[in-house]
């Protein structure tokens, strides 16, 4: 009887945390299956084979269900995917982060789309992880966001006795650590690829692709807006820190969120934030590190405006002079940049 009342009881939390669990391999990999590492797609000229330390399909598959998993969190309620959902290009479509218990957080969940591939490794709106796995631990163990500890992580997944099948194929041994699970997450999140968008087609010689407003758009991104200065490269971003006036408190003569100063500790790196890719950026509003532009209009504005003063604006934030219809045209230009390649959905099943 009490064998029965707690699997009555275990039954129930899974179901209560909306995580299904099977013992099944079969079911489990028919569900979840090995697949082959993608290429690159159109616009992305680098390939994941080319990393040092390149992904391995062992090691993608387990970060899948280890990144959607919500057992990773103290009370089974939140998981990597809560924040940065799949429709919404591994983004959020609120201001800010809810973690366990309600508790909201003060920023948005940015997108780690092509972030295989940095200029310079920096991870976190204050760029304060050096790598994607140091990223994938940090929400573990932050109080209002997964509020678990590494270790109570580690002898969670220990006890999920399915677990062991996939981290031994991975990883040669069945030893769960740490860095064995901020490995695999990395890994899933480095195949999160997105390309092939119609900017893409167009500039491969397919006139047809996008139209005559997002070519305006281009000419002014490239050339009036300068917005090229910092949005740059294949991912249209420079993975460095950049004060926009974004949070200035005029009153208080603050920022209510100091930014990558409390990091660098570099008195001109007070209220500046990383420069986000701009990959697929339609898809995840609002915008700025924290929520605070509803739409791409709104966000295009503020930087046409030259900011928000304040006595550490970036010297490359000065007002654009756009009309309206220019404005119209970058905004058609970034919606352009929505492709193809990085979306998933959670898995179905996971290792019990």
């Amino acid at each position: 009887m009490k064998t029965m009342l707690k699997l009555s009881l275990a039954a129930t939390l899974l179901v209560a945390t909306g995580v299904v669990c099977a013992a099944n391999p079969a079911a489990l990999e028919k569900d979840n299956p090995l697949k082959p590492i993608p290429k690159s797609p159109l616009g992305i000229d680098s390939n994941l084979s080319e990393l040092k330390d390149p992904p391995t399909p062992e090691r993608v598959r387990l970060g899948r269900w280890l990144y959607f998993d919500k057992r990773m969190s103290a009370d089974s309620t939140i998981a990597c995917a809560t924040c940065h959902h799949p429709e919404h290009a591994f983004s959020e479509p609120t201001p800010v982060s809810t973690g366990i218990r309600g508790q909201k957080g003060a920023r948005k969940a940015p997108s780690f789309i092509n972030q295989a591939w940095t200029i310079y490794p920096h991870f976190f709106w204050d760029g304060r992880a050096a790598s994607l796995e140091e990223q994938a631990l940090g929400p573990v163990a932050n109080p209002i966001e997964m509020g678990n500890t590494h270790e109570a992580m580690i002898s969670t997944l220990q006890g999920i006795k399915g677990y062991a099948k996939y981290f031994k194929e991975a990883f040669g041994t069945g030893e769960i650590t740490k860095d064995r699970v901020a490995k695999a997450i990395a890994d899933y999140e480095r195949t999160r690829l997105s390309g092939n968008s119609p900017w893409d087609k167009w500039r491969d010689g397919n006139d047809s692709a996008v139209s005559a407003e997002v070519k305006k758009g281009h000419e002014l991104f490239f050339g009036k807006a300068v917005c090229n200065q910092c949005h740059l490269g294949q991912n249209f971003t420079d993975s460095l820190f950049h004060n926009l006036g974004v949070g200035w408190d005029a009153d208080a003569k603050k920022f209510k969120d100091a930014g990558r100063v409390a990091i660098s500790k570099k008195d001109e790196d007070t209220g500046a934030f990383k420069t986000p890719t701009l990959r697929d950026i339609a898809k995840h509003a609002p915008y700025m590190h924290d929520g605070s532009q509803a739409t791409l209009r709104d966000t295009v504005v503020h930087y046409n405006k030259g900011g928000t003063p304040n006595p550490h604006l970036s010297p490359k934030i000065k007002p654009l002079n756009l009309t309206e219809d220019e404005i119209t045209a970058l905004v058609k230009f970034m919606e352009a940049l929505n492709g193809e390649g990085y979306m998933d959905t959670e898995p179905k099943s996971f290792p019990k």
